[in-house]
């Protein structure tokens, strides 16, 4: 098992991967459910845009961090 502070090989499409999936998913609930599709989707990539951009950004500030020391 992995400490939760190693970063893996390729942090950046993980974590844009498992985001677009997530993305996805709501977007087929949104659809299942009788949901607006166009918000449905609207909403999805906000999720992607924000949550892909948040983990990139922690990401780098790991490798930034283990530069310094």
């Amino acid at each position: 098992m992995r400490p939760l502070d190693e970063i893996p090989k390729r942090p950046y499409l993980g974590s844009a991967i498992f985001y677009g999936v997530l993305s996805g998913l709501l977007v087929v609930v949104t659809w299942a459910t009788g949901g607006g599709v166009v918000r449905g989707v609207i909403v999805g990539a906000a999720f992607f845009v924000i949550a892909t951009g948040w983990s990139w950004w922690k990401f780098r500030q790991r490798i930034e961090g283990r530069g310094q020391r």
